[in-house]
């Protein structure tokens, strides 16, 4: 954090070389606005905030987990109904406290910085985006560093005990255990927390700062400029009421009631946000209204702002959705996998990547037509706020996502405490709900992000003055091609390092199982310590190369090759990197969901692919062993490089537009 705010601070200041005068305005040369070191001084002060703020929720989330899955466990004993409620409130705790603290800190620095800056909001907002992209880059490590700690674990756990050993899933002979139950807060807890408010954060800052330069920010009317703060602000109440369904309205009695319970959450904050929106749109947007599109100004009515948000809420409900029904094991894709585990992994994986790469149509599709219809109705803004549509019943999204790790880490503490069966069945149909839930999670995430990074390119393209970004320039598009490359690079480095450490954890529970006496009868204890200690090594290790990768490529892009070769590495890093990002987390899920479906034996099919230990359940532990990386590492984390070498390009862009594209002003 230091460092790069140190970087941030002198990049910008030397822009106009640290003088202190104030310089005529990006956008309107007519008046005088303040000096470039200011929104130096500013942007590195919002960065730090955003930063802080990230790391903050990331840890509250974590504190709020690890003390509500013990009492998950023990309300797990009255019925599975009182420990679903303990684990969904849990988790709604962290959701609110997520969305609250994002708004409070943004505004409060809005609040604070407009007392220097006065009149000229176009400094004031363009300073604003540091917060997005300190948000960001403690969402990276979060992911990224919270990614390989679970499944070195994970896996070490998995291959070792599970499959050589013959030993339970979370049983407290298994060194490793500790260590899986742990990553599970960090990777899913402190990783999706982060990763949803930095995303939350940019979509924020990019409508904010297309606002500034159109008639919004022109005019000074307060109340339309913080709109997108209004949408927000809006959600957190209408995810309250949500709450109020799963805990309070309906009891929930049986174990099928869970996952229908979950998903009624989405449903019905969806609709109540549409409303939400509808009303706030009519009371703040003036009538008519101009949005700052590339140059020229665009005439907006306020009810094509409104169906702006509105697309990109229901598009988030569809990508939701379409996820679920990919990685769900109630429906045939999942249950096709889990058949053809019965001719071994090889089937199974091939089976599972075809499924991947088939549950991105739809997704696409819908983010490609919210993209068409808000953008044609208010440019960039549309975008910027349709991206804050899909993020307004955050609360809501990050309550069901943070409930699957609390019930997983619920399960594992009833096995390790040797609680009766009937209680760990309880905590598994909870969990196996929770799988689903967290996979729609990933998928709100991953479709936030495209539409996030599209809308911070706009701002950047407007930021660096080019009036167009033309595929047929080669410098653009060696960009493009580039820009394509860099998610398979971040993905190669991800797996590796999960493949690394998980190397050394399977190496160190051997070792442990082998020359510890009394291990498997369970009379001594194992030495659950180190394999925690390779974990965290591991992910502390691991995660600078990546997280190198991502935050020096568009500083050496857009010093060395320009404003034009940035755009199109954007460009290109957006396209193939949701691709990937979608295929990787729903191949994984498909993978782990069909194990799932071959142990619980709720069917005739499934009890025909025969209990724990059979060759078809081998087979579908191997797949979903591979599937761990792709899932909880490098498909979450792509969303964060997507979105923060956007944010990034965004935050330098002053400084790129004035002292970029160092080598082609040699030639």
């Amino acid at each position: 954090m230091v460092a790069f705010a140190i970087l941030i601070f002198l990049f910008l200041g030397s822009v106009e070389g640290f003088s202190m005068k104030s310089q005529p305005c990006t956008y309107d040369l007519s008046r005088m606005c303040k000096p470039a070191l200011a929104t130096a001084a500013f942007s590195t002060l919002s960065f730090l905030l955003g930063a802080v703020t990230s790391v903050v929720s990331g840890f509250l989330g974590m504190k709020i987990a690890t003390y509500a899955n013990a009492r998950t466990t023990l309300e797990a004993r009255k019925g599975v109904g009182k420990a679903f409620i303990t684990a969904f409130r849990s988790g709604a705790v962290m959701g609110f406290l997520l969305a609250a603290n994002g708004l409070l800190v943004l505004y409060i620095a809005i609040n604070v910085f407009k007392l220097y800056y006065g009149d000229d909001w176009g400094g004031l907002f363009e300073a604003i985006t540091g917060y997005g992209l300190g948000g960001s880059s403690m969402a990276l490590f979060g992911r990224v560093g919270g990614g390989i700690y679970t499944k070195a674990a994970d896996v070490g756990a998995d291959l070792v005990g599970k499959v050589e050993r013959n030993i339970p899933e979370d049983d407290p002979r298994n060194p490793a255990v500790i260590a899986d139950n742990v990553g599970d807060n960090v990777g899913d807890i402190a990783g999706m927390g982060s990763d949803l408010f930095g995303s939350y954060a940019e979509s924020s800052c990019a409508a904010l700062v297309v606002a500034s330069i159109s008639s919004f920010g022109m005019n000074h009317e307060l109340t339309p400029m913080l709109y997108p703060l209004i949408i927000s602000s809006v959600g957190i109440i209408v995810c309250l009421i949500t709450t109020l369904f799963a805990t309070d309205f309906f009891e929930i009695k049986a174990v099928d009631e869970i996952e229908p319970s979950l998903k009624r959450q989405l449903i019905i904050s969806t609709v109540l946000m549409t409303i939400g929106i509808g009303v706030v749109s009519w009371i703040a947007l003036p009538p008519s209204f101009t949005i700052f599109n590339f140059g020229d100004q665009k005439l907006v009515k306020n009810w094509q702002l409104f169906l702006c948000v509105a697309v990109g809420l229901w598009a988030g409900l569809i990508i939701g959705f379409v996820t679920e029904y990919y990685t769900s094991n109630a429906y045939s894709p999942v249950q096709d996998v889990a058949d053809s585990c019965r001719t071994g992994a090889a089937t199974n994986v091939i089976f599972g990547l075809a499924l991947g790469y088939k549950s991105c149509i739809i997704p696409i599709f819908a983010i490609a037509i919210s993209i068409f219809v808000s953008f044609s109705f208010a440019a960039m803004y549309g975008i910027a706020v349709a991206a804050l549509g899909m993020l307004s019943t955050i609360a809501t999204g990050l309550a069901i996502d943070a409930y699957g790790p609390i019930s997983d880490n619920a399960g594992g503490i009833a096995e390790m405490a040797g609680m009766s069966h009937r209680i760990r069945e309880r905590t598994d149909a909870l969990d196996a709900a929770g799988n689903t839930t967290a996979a729609i999670g990933k998928g709100f995430a991953i479709g936030s992000a495209a539409l996030v990074s599209l809308a911070l390119f706009g701002a950047f393209v407007s930021r660096a003055a080019i009036s167009t970004v033309d595929v047929l320039t080669p410098k653009v598009f060696i960009g493009l091609l580039v820009g394509a490359m860099l998610p398979y690079w971040f993905s190669a480095m991800t797996m590796k390092s999960v493949g690394s450490a998980a190397l050394k954890m399977v190496e160190e529970v051997r070792r442990q199982f082998n020359t510890i006496p009394g291990l498997m009868e369970g009379t001594s204890k194992p030495d659950y310590a180190t394999c925690v200690k390779i974990s965290t090594d591991a992910s502390i290790k691991e995660m600078i190369p990546p997280g190198a990768l991502v935050m020096l490529t568009p500083l050496i892009v857009g010093i060395f090759f320009g404003v034009e070769t940035l755009s199109g590495v954007l460009a290109g890093s957006l396209v193939s990197g949701v691709q990937i990002a979608i295929s990787a987390s729903n191949t994984g899920g498909a993978w782990d969901n069909a194990k799932k479906y071959i142990e619980a034996g709720a069917s005739d099919h499934a009890r025909a692919l025969g209990p724990k230990g059979s060759d078809p359940h081998k087979a579908a532990v191997i797949g979903d062993t591979i599937g761990d990386p792709l899932k909880d590492t490098s498909g979450p984390s792509l969303n964060i490089l997507i979105k923060l070498m956007a944010v990034e390009s965004l935050v330098f862009a002053p400084f790129f537009a004035t002292h970029g594209g160092l080598l082609f002003k040699i030639f």
